[in-house]
C-alpha cells in the first residue's frame, strides 16, 4: 500500500476559506512573547480530560523553568484541529507547540511544516524512546525520524456495564461482532429509564463521528476508493455499513446522536445512561475515575467489533509538536519532553489517580504497579487493541492511502467533515440515508479524480 504524497499547493488552497476565517481569532500576540516574566510558550491542544490535567500541573513545569511562563489555547476538537492547520500551513507562528495526530504529523513533516525532533531525542538518551510503544512510534515518524512524540495512543473498544448485560441474561462474547453489538443494544435499550443500548458518535467532523464509522465500513468489507482512485462509496459493502451504523445509533442509541461526540458519549455513559459505548480506548480511565463517573467497577471492555476482519479498531494518538517557524524551539522542547516523558505518568498518578494517567504511547507505563493495579479491567485489553490496529488486520481489501479511521491524504479534513455531515443528517433524519450516501459519494469522487487525473 503507498502513500500519496501530500500536495502542498491544493492543501493550501483548499484551505484558503479557513485560513481567512480563523487565523484572526487566534490573537496578534504571537508565540514566544516576552511576559512580565520572561519567556512565554503558547501551546494549542484539545480540550479533554487528560489535557487539563497537563494544565493543572503545569505550574510544576513552571517551577523548574525559571522565567518560563505556559500560555494554554484549549479547544474542542473540531475547533482545535481547524485553528493547528491553518496556523501551521499558513506559517503563522501563533503557537509554540500544537497537538496533532498521526494523521497531520507524516504529511506536515513531509511539507515541512514541522521541526524534525530526531536530533534532540537522541541527544538525550534519558527519554527513551525506545520505550514508544512501536506503532505508535512508527506513526509519528517521517523518513525514520519522529516529528511529533506521543502524549497518549490509543485504538477502539467497547466499554459495557456488566450489571446489565447480567440482568438481562446476556453475556459479552471475546470477540463480538457488531451484529451481536446490535443484538445485546436492542435488548438494553431501555428509553423510559434513561438508558440507551448504546452511545456511537453522530457529532459531524472526520475526527468525531467519522472515526467509529470508518472502522464499521473497514471491517464490513467497504472502502473509499479502489487502487485507481475510483471512489467506492456507493459500493454495497460501504451502503451496507452506512445504513448498519445509521440504524444502530437511531433505533437503540442516544438521543441527540447527531450531536453527541466523544464528550457526550463519555458524559452519558458515566452517568449510567448507557449500556454499551463504543469509543477510543482512552475512555476507560474516565469511566473508572470516582470523580467523573458514576459506574466506576461496573464495566468489562471488549474487543472493537468486527464483522468480515481479524479485528476492528483504529489507531490513533494525540501528541505533540513543534511548528518548523516556532523561534523557541529548545524551550518548547523542554515542554515537550516533560509532558510526554515517564515522570509526567507518574505525577499524574500520583496527583489525580492511576485511572487518569495518558496511556497507550509508554510501555514502561504498564510495568507501574498502581496502574496495573487501577487498570487491572482495561490496560491489556489496550495493549491488544493497538498491538493489531492496521490494515492488514482491519481491511479486507487494499487501498491506496494510509490510515484505518482516517485517510492519510491532505483532502481528507474537507473530505471527511463533508461526508460526515451526511452521515449526520441521515441520523438526525433531515435526509434519507440513501440521499445523503450519494451525496458523500459525489464528494468523495471529486477528489478521486484530482488523484486520477495528477498520476498519484
Amino acid at each position: 500500500m503507498r502513500r500519496p504524497r501530500p500536495r502542498r499547493r491544493g492543501f493550501l488552497a483548499r484551505l484558503g476559506i479557513l485560513l481567512t476565517a480563523v487565523l484572526p481569532a487566534a490573537g496578534c500576540a504571537g508565540a514566544g512573547a516576552l511576559g512580565a516574566g520572561g519567556e512565554t510558550l503558547v501551546i494549542a491542544i484539545v480540550s479533554n480530560p487528560q489535557m487539563e490535567d497537563a494544565v493543572a500541573l503545569s505550574h510544576r513545569f513552571e517551577a523548574e523553568h525559571p522565567g518560563v511562563q505556559l500560555k494554554f489555547v484549549q479547544l474542542p476538537e473540531n475547533q482545535a484541529r481547524a485553528k493547528i492547520t491553518a496556523s501551521v500551513a499558513n506559517e503563522g507562528g501563533e503557537f509554540d507547540a500544537v497537538m496533532i495526530s498521526n494523521y497531520e504529523t507524516p504529511q506536515w513533516a513531509e511539507n515541512g511544516w514541522l521541526e524534525n525532533l530526531q536530533p534532540r531525542i537522541d541527544a538525550d538518551p534519558s527519554y527513551d524512546t525506545g520505550d514508544f510503544i512501536p506503532s505508535i512510534r512508527e506513526a509519528l515518524s517521517h523518513q525514520g525520524d519522529m516529528y511529533a512524540v506521543p502524549f497518549y495512543g490509543e485504538s477502539s473498544f467497547v466499554a459495557y456495564r456488566e450489571d446489565l448485560f447480567a440482568k438481562a441474561g446476556l453475556e459479552m462474547p471475546a470477540n463480538p461482532t457488531w451484529e451481536q453489538i446490535r443484538g445485546f443494544a436492542k435488548r438494553l435499550h431501555d428509553p423510559e429509564h434513561g438508558i440507551a443500548g448504546i452511545c456511537l458518535r453522530g457529532k459531524p467532523g472526520w475526527g468525531e463521528s467519522l472515526a467509529p464509522f470508518n472502522t464499521v465500513v473497514n471491517t464490513f468489507g467497504g472502502r473509499w476508493y479502489d487502487e485507481n482512485w475510483n471512489a467506492k462509496l456507493d459500493s454495497p459493502e460501504f451502503r451496507e455499513a452506512w445504513n448498519f451504523y445509521i440504524d444502530l445509533v437511531r433505533n437503540h442509541g442516544e438521543v441527540g446522536a447527531s450531536s453527541a461526540g466523544f464528550q457526550e458519549c463519555g458524559n452519558r455513559y458515566g452517568r449510567g445512561q448507557a449500556a454499551m459505548w463504543y469509543d477510543a480506548t482512552v475512555m476507560a480511565g474516565t469511566n473508572e475515575d470516582p470523580q467523573s463517573s458514576e459506574v466506576v467497577g461496573e464495566s468489562g471492555y471488549a474487543p472493537a467489533p468486527r464483522q468480515q476482519t481479524e479485528a476492528g479498531g483504529w489507531l490513533y494518538t494525540w501528541s505533540l509538536a513543534i511548528p518548523k517557524v516556532t523561534e523557541n524551539k529548545d524551550t518548547a522542547w523542554e515542554f515537550l519532553r516533560w509532558m510526554t516523558g515517564k515522570e509526567f505518568v507518574q505525577t499524574v498518578g500520583d496527583e489525580f489517580g492511576w485511572n487518569r494517567v495518558p496511556t497507550g504511547s509508554r510501555n514502561s507505563t504498564y510495568d507501574i504497579p498502581q496502574y496495573r493495579k487501577a487498570a487491572e479491567a482495561y490496560a491489556q485489553p489496550t495493549l491488544d487493541a493497538i498491538s493489531v490496529a492496521d490494515q492488514q488486520h482491519t481491511m479486507t481489501k487494499p487501498v491506496p492511502y494510509e490510515g484505518i479511521q482516517f485517510l492519510s491524504i491532505p483532502e481528507f479534513q474537507d473530505l471527511g467533515t463533508r461526508v460526515s455531515q451526511q452521515l449526520s443528517a441521515a441520523i438526525a433524519g433531515q435526509k434519507t440515508p440513501e440521499e445523503a450516501l450519494q451525496q458523500a459519494h459525489e464528494y468523495a469522487v471529486t477528489v478521486g479524480k484530482s488523484y486520477q487525473e495528477s498520476g498519484e
